[in-house]
């Protein structure tokens, strides 16, 4: 008579892991969905509240600054003040700073909204991964992690396509207002399912968390503000340049020698997870540049309304959702390394296939790489995650998620950075090479166009509208190129990973808070 495996005890025992993974994923994609959702609400917002299109980008700034900043914070107010206040605390506080949003009048108070929804919301992802982990045994984490990825992956791609159908249905309003009765679920579902557990005395180590705080800050604003005012060009960035690079050498040196530092650097000793964090930089730099790309690509070059520019992007979640409910059960089974290079060996192909978008293409295209682009990163996210946290001590979980967070979001940033730069640069490159070769002494031009040997004013119109479609076209696909050697560079570290193996790791003094 066959008899069930017996699993390891969870660092963390609940009474009901069910549904407080189910409240702690509504808390998760609540947060998750902001930071893509109001993108598409933007110029509706400008007109409202009154504010120039450079300016109403601060929206999304504010929320990314703030968030950015206080998503260090996790493991110590966690430690402090009990996991469950503190979840509770930051999912009310970001459902009123999400309502304040909805009714703001102004591009101020809407900033100081937004900078208060970021703080709050800055602790639920880091703080949802560690309580997800804590209260599964280890033979189950991939299968958890799966249910954590399915949020973290599929919220950024279902955002855009929520915020266009409730602004072009109700009111931009309603893309923060939405979030009232789904933070009331996740609050009441913390409050009942997940205990208060005990509490770790731990000094706040200020100067620490201050100078990795500036040195955050000034790198966000340096990757915001960059394009806008030609990079290195500007003194501004070289200022956000020197305080970046201060601000961390500071906060490692700091850490080095404090005998109570903000971040332990032993938690660097190990191997998986410092690999883990450069592997998720790359991973949120492909992802979140390549869904930064595609909304300006469908409606402003190949023409898409919104809804339609949604409907043809949710498939990519589709093909997330699939991979993750595979390799929630093959994880157990294989090797995670080899999983995780089978998922960037589908998000290389998926890139590949985008090198081939042109002008005059169909959907069906899009769709397909869509779909192979969120299957492929399913199976490199849960993989990725078990293998980060399967050797590192429960001890320094908290500090773990948070660092796991941050550098996933830097990853985003740098990315889109990036390929907006990419993109502006190259299409006046590839606009000046096309429109070099419209001349009237190519005997082909001259026949086919005519009009440009008597500088007919529609035909040089209309020569000039082709030859900027086609040149912005060209960017995006050498955007799409450089996203795949990137994701191809990802290759050599799954070699440095090491397999978890059937021992248990070390779980430090148990993580009861």
């Amino acid at each position: 008579m066959s008899t069930a495996p017996v699993l390891s005890k969870p660092a963390l025992e609940v009474p009901n892991p069910g549904w407080l993974t189910a409240a702690i994923m509504v808390a998760t994609v609540m947060q998750v969905l902001d930071t893509t959702i109001a993108n598409v609400a933007l110029p509706h917002m400008a007109a409202s509240l009154g504010a120039a299109q450079d300016e109403i980008t601060w929206v999304l700034t504010s929320y990314i600054v703030a968030s950015a900043i206080a998503t260090p914070l996790t493991g110590w107010v966690s430690d402090r003040f009990g996991r469950q206040a503190v979840f509770a605390v930051a999912i009310g506080g970001f459902t009123l700073a999400s309502l304040a949003c909805g009714i703001a009048t102004s591009l101020a108070q809407m900033v100081l909204f937004r900078v208060v929804q970021g703080i709050f919301g800055a602790v639920l992802i880091p703080l949802a991964q560690a309580v997800i982990l804590d209260i599964n045994p280890r033979e189950r984490i991939g299968q958890a992690m799966a249910i954590y990825g399915a949020g973290i992956m599929v919220g950024p791609i279902v955002g855009p396509t929520l915020g266009g159908w409730l602004t072009e249905t109700f009111n931009w309003r309603f893309v923060f207002l939405i979030n009232l009765p789904v933070g009331l679920i996740a609050l009441a579902g913390i409050l009942v399912f997940l205990p208060k557990g005990g509490l770790k005395q731990r000094r706040f180590d200020f100067f620490g968390f201050a100078m990795l705080a500036l040195a955050i800050g000034a790198l966000q604003l340096m990757l915001d503000r960059g394009e806008a005012v030609d990079w290195f060009a500007s003194l501004e960035i070289w200022l956000y340049l020197g305080v970046t690079i201060s601000g961390f050498w500071v906060f490692v040196v700091h850490c080095w020698t404090a005998s109570n530092p903000f971040i332990d650097l032993k938690i660097f000793a190990d191997r998986n997870f410092t690999m883990g964090l450069v592997f998720i930089f790359i991973v949120g730099l492909t992802l979140f540049s390549g869904l930064a790309l595609l909304p300006p690509l469908l409606q402003n070059l190949l023409g898409y309304p919104v809804i339609t520019t949604g409907l043809v992007m949710a498939p990519r979640g589709v093909g997330t959702m699939i991979s993750m409910i595979l390799v929630g059960r093959l994880v157990a089974k294989f090797d995670p390394r080899m999983l995780v290079a089978f998922g960037l060996a589908m998000t290389t192909w998926s890139l590949w296939i985008m090198t081939g978008f042109d002008v005059v293409m169909d959907s069906d295209l899009i769709i397909f790489s869509g779909v192979i682009q969120g299957f492929g990163l399913g199976f490199v996210f849960v993989p990725l995650s078990t293998l980060t946290f399967a050797t590192l001590s429960s001890e320094f979980r908290g500090d773990a998620t948070s660092l796991f967070s941050l550098v996933r979001n830097v990853g985003s940033g740098v990315g889109i950075s990036i390929v907006t730069t990419v993109l502006a640069r190259m299409s006046i490159v590839n606009h000046e090479e096309l429109a070099a070769r419209l001349t009237i002494d190519v005997p082909q031009v001259a026949a086919r166009l005519p009009g440009l040997l008597t500088h007919n004013p529609i035909t040089m119109q209309q020569v000039n509208g082709l030859v900027n479609q086609q040149s912005a076209m060209i960017s995006y696909v050498d955007n799409f190129l450089l996203m795949m050697f990137f994701t191809m560079a990802a290759f050599p570290i799954i070699l440095l990973l090491r397999r978890p193996g059937g021992a248990v790791a070390p779980s430090g003094p148990p993580a009861e808070h």
